[in-house]
């Protein structure tokens, strides 16, 4: 037998909705951070199935693990190699 919290829960997605509306991306897109300042960049999620993307996304799991200081995907390359790279995926 369990209890239910539904104002609990309610109150928490609230909040969290409210907290997060400014970072979200659409729908089919993440969010990544790239470069020494941490330049935000919105990306197709499509990028996750090319070679090019999933090597970068070999380092960043080398660099950080899966704790992303951003709280988003970290990628560790300077922006311009992100955008070139990125370049050759669309």
């Amino acid at each position: 037998m369990g209890f239910r919290l539904p104002g609990i829960r309610k109150s928490l997605f609230a909040e969290n909705q409210a907290s997060s509306k400014a970072e979200d991306a659409p729908k089919g897109y993440l969010a990544v951070y790239v470069g020494e300042k941490m330049k935000r960049f919105v990306i197709p999620v499509s990028y996750l199935n090319q070679p090019l993307f999933q090597d970068l996304l070999s380092e960043a799991e080398e660099e950080f693990g899966y704790n992303h200081p951003m709280g988003g995907l970290t990628i560790p390359c300077s922006e311009d190699t992100f955008q070139h790279i990125t370049s050759f995926l669309n």
